[in-house]
């Protein structure tokens, strides 16, 4: 009964805070867009940024989405070997996103493939979609939940470079997305880039890339210098706020990486547009609940 209970109760905390995510920016996206807003000097840019503020001040007095859009409903879990409730994960998971579905209230956003129908609760098959970590002897799990929505994160691209582009083959595959589709992913962008060895292992590396804190770096130095070099030049295209124009393009770039074939590279490029409604909680064995992305939620059930 007490087991019950607990699955209850993890399950409300997930669907309060996927709520949440949708009306409340990350702490790190809301500074990040401050400072870029400081740093424009033309009218129309400036008016965008002040626009997104008043946007975000309003979703939160409304108690409502700041997007119509409030995606596709991704989770990835750093799950431990000992957390008491791995075997219910996936299945509390679901049931979190119908809760928050209704009580949000979020744009029902899960069309079953095919058969052209809109389940009407955000789940369907394979959605929302859950991506595993698995972490020995460890009695706690992090849940990532993040909000993709139809204009930026969703259509990201991804191919398998032969070995003689290079890197320099893997720039000019980042830009090309950025001039293309990037223009109508609601910039600045959050730009996740991955690199390995296939098509899937490539994307599923831009997603998990969009996860990290903005301003955060690759740990191999190589990585980082390619992130801020990619940062500068899709900076210098001009897209600015809403792709109107301006100084800056994009919150910023994060690449995550594996080793790959010598005979191959893997690329994907991701992004979350200035809405990036995503958020990292860490939840223990006892169901205590630590979040390190928005200050200001607190499960109060």
């Amino acid at each position: 009964m007490m087991k019950e209970e607990n699955v209850k109760k993890l399950t409300d905390i997930v669907a309060d805070f996927v709520g949440f995510i949708g009306k409340k920016l990350p702490d790190d996206v809301v500074n990040k867009l401050d400072e870029l807003a400081s740093k424009e000097t033309d009218p129309l840019p400036k008016v965008l940024y002040e626009t997104m503020t008043r946007n975000q001040n309003l979703a939160v007095a409304l108690d409502r989405p700041s997007c119509q859009d409030t995606g596709v409903i991704q989770f990835w879990l750093k799950c431990g070997t000992n957390f008491p409730y791995i075997n219910e994960l996936e299945e509390l998971l679901k049931e979190a996103v119908v809760q928050a579905t209704f009580a949000t209230p979020l744009r029902h956003n899960s069309v079953e493939t095919f058969d052209e129908y809109n389940t009407k609760r955000n789940v369907g098959k394979g959605t929302p979609t859950v991506w595993w970590d698995i972490v020995p002897n460890s009695d706690q799990c992090e849940i990532y939940a993040y909000m993709a929505g139809g204009g930026c994160t969703l259509p990201g691209k991804a191919m398998v470079l032969m070995p003689g582009a290079g890197y320099e083959g893997v720039t000019d595959f980042v830009l090309d997305q950025m001039t293309t589709y990037g223009l109508n992913a609601c910039p600045p962008l959050l730009v996740g880039v991955g690199v390995a060895t296939s098509v899937e292992t490539a994307a599923l590396l831009s997603k998990k890339a969009l996860m990290r804190p903005i301003g955060s770096h690759n740990e191999n130095a190589n990585a980082a210098k390619m992130e801020k070099l990619l940062e500068d030049g899709i900076n210098a295209i001009g897209l600015g706020p809403q792709g109107m124009g301006g100084k800056f393009s994009v919150m910023g770039v994060n690449i995550e990486n594996t080793a790959r074939h010598p005979s191959a590279i893997g690329v994907a490029v991701n992004v979350g547009c200035w809405s990036h409604r995503r958020g990292h909680i860490i939840v223990d064995k006892d169901l205590n609940v630590i979040c390190d992305t928005h200050s200001t939620w607190k499960y109060n059930g």
